[in-house]
């Protein structure tokens, strides 16, 4: 003969599990609403996504570039990359200060 659970394990059986149910069936519902993009769509996307990684990268690389020749001749004391560190700085307090203006 079985033996019968106790309604107190079956509250608690059902107060876990039904929670965890509750949110796949939620999940399941939402995903079924989801307008999901053709396979040419998704690969422009992804090309987008990687021509503006590329950009982007090569615009930073070349900025960090800059900033370290002007910073080692900082360190190093010539004049001509005090002064074009300077510029720098003068440059883009003014352009922040143009930028804030609007």
């Amino acid at each position: 003969m079985a033996k019968a659970t106790s309604k107190t394990e079956q509250n608690l059986l059902t107060r876990v599990t039904g929670p965890i149910a509750g949110y796949l069936r939620d999940t399941r519902a939402e995903l079924r609403k989801v307008t999901w993009p053709t396979r040419e769509e998704a690969w422009n996307l992804t090309l987008i996504v990687m021509g503006t990684v590329i950009v982007m990268s090569l615009i930073l690389g070349f900025a960090d570039f800059i900033f370290g020749k002007i910073m080692r001749g900082i360190i190093i004391g010539n004049v001509v990359w005090v002064v074009v560190g300077v510029l720098v700085v003068v440059a883009g307090a003014v352009s922040m200060y143009l930028l804030g203006r609007e």
